[in-house]
């Protein structure tokens, strides 16, 4: 096994040149300052290996299939590097790295996705600090697994959230602390990092079909009834606070009932930035519950959906998957 870190380029702010119609991702411009950056770095970057989605992608266009191509790139070339670089857009970044952790697991090397709010090419760019911080995590052994880094924090992947459309502090974990935090030392929570349990594996065969709503006043069961029909296998609804809902709204309970008898597997999650869904907690919240809905604890949405859909993937049935969804399988929920 080589020491060298793989650099992915799947897209994103980080490479993109300006056009016409605006910033867009283009071939081969980022290579050029990954190479300088390695080579003046005075040895304090591992040696890389670079390649790069074709086509590029706007992280806006990317699809479960995209999430499935690069867990195959990065299992299928695990032996060869000590550690992984993801660069990914911002605004679908934290999908990404939701469903590679559970793509890979037990992956047991540092698979670090990272990007910028600022593109390279551009002197005030974040992207370089970004990049140099990514290298130098996945160059290390103590935090086998998927991680996001943006500034100065790495954060688990299936537990990031971006918080902000353009500031450079863009994502945050309010719901588990930071990895490690990355000052004039990195530092890293290691009480908090996940140790591989089994043999490295690939989920990414396939995905099942899922979709996620959220719930407003005024929700209407219709919208429900609509979405849960073939071939949707999976759905994540946002819950108020503690995981509750529209508890008086008999036909929204029944749209739920009927979707969990044809065996679509519901998950509810909070809405809230921090906290967590409680069952019990409030009337509202079990009656879903009563409905056939299966709490997501403190997940993310993002992870619920990504989970979701690569447990459906494997042909599990929806009893197994319901049992699943509440069970940490990647860090992702704390029980």
């Amino acid at each position: 096994m080589s020491d060298s870190v793989l650099v992915l380029h799947t897209g994103g702010t980080i490479g993109m040149v300006d056009t016409p119609d605006g910033s867009a991702p283009a071939p081969a411009a980022l290579a050029p300052y990954l190479e300088d950056i390695v080579a003046n770095s005075q040895g304090e970057l591992p040696p890389i290996s670079f390649m790069e989605l074709d086509p590029l992608i706007d992280s806006s266009n990317a699809t479960p299939d995209t999430w499935c191509t690069i867990a195959r790139i990065l299992y299928d070339r695990r032996e060869d590097h000590a550690g992984f670089v993801v660069l990914h857009g911002t605004d679908t970044m934290v999908y990404t790295s939701s469903a590679l952790s559970f793509l890979l697991p037990d992956f047991g090397k540092p698979v670090v996705v990272t990007g910028s709010q600022i593109p390279i090419a551009r002197a005030r760019s974040d992207g370089r600090q970004n990049l140099i911080g990514a290298l130098q995590v996945a160059a290390r052994p103590d935090v086998p697994e998927v991680s996001l880094l943006f500034g100065e924090f790495l954060l688990r992947g299936n537990r990031a959230m971006k918080v902000d459309a353009f500031g450079l502090d863009a994502f945050e974990s309010p719901r588990c602390a930071p990895l490690a935090k990355l000052g004039a030392d990195i530092v890293v929570n290691r009480s908090l990092v996940r140790a591989s349990a089994g043999e490295p594996g690939l989920m990414a065969a396939r995905l099942g079909n899922v979709a996620a709503v959220r719930l407003f006043p005024g929700f209407s069961a219709s919208i429900l009834a609509n979405i849960c029909r073939p071939p949707l296998r999976g759905l994540v609804v946002e819950a108020y606070g503690a995981g509750n809902g529209p508890s008086d709204d008999r036909e929204f309970l029944a749209a739920i009932e009927r979707a969990v008898a044809d065996g679509i597997a519901v998950v509810v999650v909070t809405q809230c930035v921090r906290g967590s869904v409680k069952p019990g907690a409030y009337a509202t919240g079990s009656a879903l519950m009563r409905a056939g809905a299966v709490p997501g604890f403190d997940m993310t949405s993002e992870a619920a959906l990504t989970k979701l859909a690569v447990l459906l993937g494997q042909g599990l049935d929806a009893l197994t998957v319901r049992r699943m969804m509440q069970q940490d399988l990647a860090g992702e929920l704390t029980l």
